[in-house]
């Protein structure tokens, strides 16, 4: 039996138990959660990791790009957590928009002004 007949054999053992167990869309979902958990926190952990390495250009900035570059960041996260809500609407999809291509000309605005020393 080669590995992809395999693959597609216990791909579909898997799915068989979520539909005919009792409560395995309930394992699933939890399964489903316990991977972006563990997702989120590893970009989380990169994200620290490069902090500390770059700490003190980042102070380099001086407060006010620092601050544009920090509210640019947030905004984008904030953003992007509410992109089904955003998306319902037609004026929520071009907020969503706007908001995201803001926050990315601003990171871009403060990388480049920085650069230019």
């Amino acid at each position: 039996m080669s590995t992809t007949v395999r693959n597609i054999l216990i791909v579909l053992a898997i799915a068989a138990l979520v539909a005919l167990v009792q409560g395995g869309q309930t394992a699933a979902n939890v399964a489903i959660q316990a991977v972006t958990l563990a997702f989120l926190g590893t970009i989380v952990w990169f994200l620290v990791l490069s902090y500390r390495e770059r700490r003190v250009s980042l102070y380099g900035l001086g407060d006010g790009r620092r601050a544009l570059l920090y509210v640019a960041l947030g905004v984008a996260a904030l953003t992007l957590t509410a992109t089904s809500r955003l998306w319902s609407t037609g004026a929520g999809s071009v907020a969503w928009l706007i908001l995201l291509a803001g926050s990315a000309y601003a990171v871009f605005a403060v990388v480049w002004s920085a650069r230019k020393y």
